[in-house]
């Protein structure tokens, strides 16, 4: 049967990205499934036939490393997992070519990494990348690049659902299609008989949130709170997400089809403009600001963040850089641009504006510690 909101969405979609998740990609043992990734490629050349322009983002470069190198598991230790990735990226791009170069397609391999996302010139140029192979007919193949991330240094993505809503954002594309192993956002645990997929979210409130529930192991790191957290980032920015499973031999086509399948997000409002999602989403703060509730309650309703509402400050971060604004219990609810440095935050937090040149050597060169048009809203509330 098909749904006319769906419909719309798709038809409108001129550029549509889809992810799909390591545990859909590989066998348990952790080989590539080859049949799997020809059946994939086959319904993306078909949306591309269709007129929609297409961009894949793939895990599976780790499973697919432990799978052809014959490893019980994936290794602990961050070279040799770096070194498994290495091999299983090559073998994973090797097969999505492969496969499309039998319908006259190329694939345009990107990595990255999140501290090319931190750089806004950077940001720009990946987005400038990814519009140009899709001018030349080409499908993007975008992972993270597994051999230079260093969790450590906090410059991976985390997961690549995160990745898929950051390229979906920068390139301002109106839908993600998220493939994963489950069949879609259920109203209670997935293993639980009673439980059913609820095909339209229409509101990400406290009832959607009270349904999550994930569950450890395997080689995917990715989870339903995960995936939600990727569904505000895409709704908020205007946009609708696509949660299915994956093991389905046909499941883009069905959704092409407008069938009601898995779980449809829909936007959450009109959209924030792209700077602020790159504020709120791609850059790793430099550090947080614990703010009192009147601030967090200002800053919610739209208003600056002033150094009176301001309790403590945690890391050393300069004038310009993101941080996150924390409440009470350190819980993220905003990231924005600080006028401010820690040290300077320190000397003038709890402040009245009258007071500021007191502690900042006769200036005070800024109003708001920062500025309203610099902030982005994190919080799923």
């Amino acid at each position: 049967m098909i749904d006319l909101v769906r419909q719309e969405i798709i038809t409108e979609s001129k550029i549509i990205v889809v992810k799909v998740g390591t545990n859909v990609l590989t066998h348990k043992n952790g080989c590539l499934n080859l049949e799997r990734i020809e059946s994939l490629t086959g319904q993306l050349v078909r949306m591309h036939e269709r007129g929609h322009r297409v961009v894949l983002v793939s895990s599976g470069a780790v499973g697919s490393g432990v799978g052809r190198m014959g490893l019980p598991g994936r290794p602990a230790d961050l070279a040799h997992l770096q070194a498994v990735a290495a091999v299983g990226q090559s073998a994973l791009i090797q097969a999505y070519d492969s496969y499309l170069q039998k319908h006259g397609l190329f694939a345009g391999q990107i990595l990255l990494t999140a501290d090319d996302m931190d750089h806004r010139t950077k940001y720009l140029n990946i987005r400038n990348t990814i519009y140009a192979l899709l001018e030349y007919g080409a499908i993007p193949i975008i992972n993270e690049n597994d051999t230079t991330s260093v969790a450590e240094l906090r410059t991976t993505f985390g997961d690549n659902d995160r990745l898929a809503a950051l390229v979906t954002n920068l390139i301002g594309s109106p839908l993600l299609i998220l493939l994963s192993d489950i069949d879609g956002f259920f109203n209670g645990n997935p293993k639980n008989p009673a439980s059913a997929v609820i095909p339209t979210v229409y509101k990400l409130d406290s009832d959607i949130l009270g349904y999550v529930h994930d569950a450890l192991g395997g080689l995917s790191k990715g989870g339903m709170a995960s995936k939600l957290r990727v569904a505000h980032q895409i709704t908020t920015g205007g946009g609708s997400m696509i949660l299915a499973n994956g093991g389905d031999p046909e499941i883009l086509t069905k959704i092409l089809g407008y069938e009601t399948i898995g779980t449809l997000f829909l936007p959450q409002g009109v959209g924030i403009a792209a700077r602020k999602q790159w504020i709120g989403y791609a850059v790793h703060p430099r550090g947080g600001i614990v703010v009192d509730d009147g601030a967090r309650s200002a800053v919610l309703h739209g208003k600056s963040l002033l150094p009176i509402g301001i309790r403590r400050v945690i890391g050393d971060f300069e004038r310009g850089d993101v941080v996150s604004l924390l409440d009470a219990s350190e819980t993220e609810f905003a990231r924005g641009l600080t006028n401010y440095s820690s040290a300077e935050l320190w000397r003038i937090r709890g402040l009245k504006t009258a007071e500021i040149p007191q502690s900042l050597d006769g200036e005070c060169p800024y109003t708001e510690a920062i500025h309203c048009d610099n902030l982005t809203i994190t919080a799923m509330e």
